[in-house]
């Protein structure tokens, strides 16, 4: 799969089948995510690779609107370290593993984040060193619902040429 094709085809994918992601797949996910662009070539991040069951309904109990993370066989914490750029470094390894999910066919949704009020709770459960930011949950598994990408906007709506 190309790139323009991995983003044409990635989606917020909330129910997942039952089988595991193999940890070479993980691995190549987040190499992705470290491959981000950084400013100053800070890498504020680090990634919380969860599986554990017990783990992972505790995480849908204290994310509101991520209850369904109990069920995927796999969810990244992208952690940053609190830098300047951290959210915008962050961000970016988060969309590169959204991408990296695509392009190998796993489903994947980007949940909660460092605005959140749960954030702290998140980190300190994870047991992060002392300043650490939570930039997203990522939970990932093998898609069992079939999604198409949908825009309210198109392109024609949002480019400009030289001025707004």
């Amino acid at each position: 799969m190309d790139t323009f094709e991995a983003i044409q085809k990635r989606v917020s994918i909330r129910k997942y089948q039952g089988k595991p992601v193999p940890r070479e797949l993980i691995e190549k996910i987040v190499d992705s995510g470290r491959r981000a662009p950084t400013a100053r070539l800070v890498e504020p991040w680090d990634f919380i690779v969860i599986q554990n069951k017990e783990t992972m309904l505790k995480l849908s109990k204290i994310t509101p609107n991520g209850g369904f993370v109990k069920d995927a066989p796999c969810c990244i914490a992208v952690i940053c370290q609190d830098t300047k750029y951290y959210l915008e470094d962050g961000c970016g390894a988060t969309e590169n593993i959204l991408l990296s999910c695509a392009d190998l066919g796993l489903g994947s949704c980007w949940i909660a984040g460092d605005k959140k009020d749960y954030a702290r709770e998140i980190v300190e459960m994870l047991k992060c060193p002392e300043g650490s930011k939570l930039v997203s949950l990522i939970s990932i598994g093998w898609p069992a619902e079939e999604k198409k990408q949908f825009r309210n906007r198109q392109l024609k709506d949002v480019i400009h040429w030289e001025e707004f």
